[in-house]
C-alpha cells in the first residue's frame, strides 16, 4: 500500500531533524498567510507607529497605576492632617498637601483610577446601545431609521457639556459608587448618538455589497446577515471612536467635578481637586497644577493610540 505523500521517510546517512523537513515546509505557507492577512498587516503597521507605541505605553502604565492604586499610594487619599495643610513637594510628601493636609500624590494616584473607570465604563455603555440602534436603523431603513436618527438627533441638539450637566442635576450627585455610577450613565447618554450615526453610515453602505445581497438571495436571515457580516466590516471606525471617545469622556467627567457636578468627596477626582484648590493657585501653583498634568497625559495618551489605530486601520494605507 503505498505511503501518504507528507510522510516522512527515512533518509539513509541523514538525521531525523532532515527526515522531517517536508512537513516544517508545508507549515511555511499557513504562518505567510498570517501575516498576509488583514490583522496582520494592521499589527505590522501599528508597532512602527510611534504615535501609537508611545500612546498604547502610556495608556498602559495609567491601567497599571488604577489596578494598583492602593498599593502605590503611600497615604490614604482620604486622610486629613491639620498640622500639615499647605506642605510644598518634598521626599514625605513629592507632590505636597492641599489645605485639609491630604496627600496630592495619592489623590492623584487614586484620581486615575476613577477617570478610567467613567471614561471607559461610559464608552462601553454608549457602544452596546448606540451600535445596535445604528445597525438597526441603517440596515432595515423606512420608519425605523427615521424615528431612530430623530431621536439621535434631538440628543445632539444640546452640546454635550450643557446635557450632561443637566443629566447630572437631574440625577443629583452624590458621593461613592452610585454618584460614580449616575457620572457614568449621564456621560454615555450624550456619547449614544455619535456611535448611532456612525454605524448606521457604515451600514448603509455595506449592506449594498455583493455578498450581502448574495445571503439575502440564499434566504439567510437578517440577524445573522447583520451580525456576521455587517458588524464585522464596522469595527475598524468603532474600535477607533471607542478609543478616542475615551479622552473625551474623561475630559466631561473632570469638567463636571470640577463644576460640582460630578464625583463627590471624599471620592479622589482630578477635576474636584481643581475646584477645591483654584482658590489657592497663586500661593500654591502645585496644588492645580498635578492634577491638572494628569488629565492632561491621560488625554494624551488616549488620543495617540487612538491616531495610531486609525492609520493602522485605515483601508486606503494597506
Amino acid at each position: 500500500m503505498p505511503e501518504p505523500a507528507d510522510t516522512p521517510r527515512p533518509i539513509s546517512g541523514g538525521s531525523l531533524s532532515e527526515a522531517e523537513l517536508p512537513r516544517t515546509a508545508v507549515a511555511w505557507p499557513a504562518a505567510k498567510e498570517r501575516a498576509d492577512s488583514p490583522v496582520g498587516q494592521a499589527v505590522r503597521r501599528l508597532r512602527r507607529s510611534t504615535t501609537a507605541v508611545v500612546g498604547a505605553a502610556i495608556v498602559a502604565l495609567l491601567v497599571v497605576v488604577a489596578l494598583f492604586a492602593d498599593v502605590l499610594a503611600p497615604r490614604s487619599p482620604t486622610a486629613t492632617d491639620q498640622a500639615n495643610t499647605f506642605a510644598r513637594p518634598s521626599w514625605a510628601h513629592p507632590l505636597g498637601t492641599d489645605q485639609l493636609g491630604r496627600d496630592m500624590l495619592s489623590r492623584a494616584i487614586h484620581g486615575t483610577r476613577i477617570s478610567l473607570l467613567v471614561g471607559v465604563s461610559s464608552v462601553l455603555l454608549a457602544l452596546f446601545v448606540g451600535v445596535p440602534l445604528g445597525m438597526i436603523a441603517g440596515y432595515y431603513g423606512g420608519r425605523v431609521d427615521t424615528l431612530v436618527m430623530r431621536v439621535m438627533d434631538l440628543i445632539l441638539a444640546f452640546p454635550i457639556y450643557l446635557l450632561a450637566v443637566i443629566l447630572m442635576v437631574i440625577f443629583t450627585p452624590t458621593a461613592g459608587l452610585l454618584g460614580t455610577i449616575k457620572v457614568t450613565g449621564a456621560i454615555a447618554i450624550v456619547r449614544i448618538p455619535i456611535y448611532a450615526r456612525l454605524v448606521r453610515g457604515s451600514v448603509l453602505s455595506i449592506k449594498e455589497k455583493e455578498y450581502v445581497e448574495a445571503c439575502r438571495a440564499l434566504g439567510v436571515r437578517d440577524p445573522w446577515i447583520i451580525f456576521r457580516h455587517v458588524l464585522p466590516n464596522c469595527l475598524a471606525p468603532i474600535i477607533v471612536t471607542t478609543t478616542l471617545g475615551i479622552a473625551t469622556s474623561i475630559i466631561v467627567e473632570a469638567t463636571l467635578s470640577f463644576l460640582g457636578l460630578g464625583t463627590q468627596p471624599p471620592t479622589p477626582s482630578w477635576g474636584w481637586d481643581l475646584k477645591a484648590n483654584v482658590a489657592f493657585i497663586q500661593a500654591n501653583l502645585w496644588l492645580s497644577l498635578f492634577p491638572g498634568l494628569a488629565i492632561f497625559v491621560t488625554v494624551l495618551g488616549f488620543n495617540l493610540f487612538g491616531d495610531g489605530l486609525r492609520d493602522a486601520l485605515d483601508p486606503r494605507l494597506k
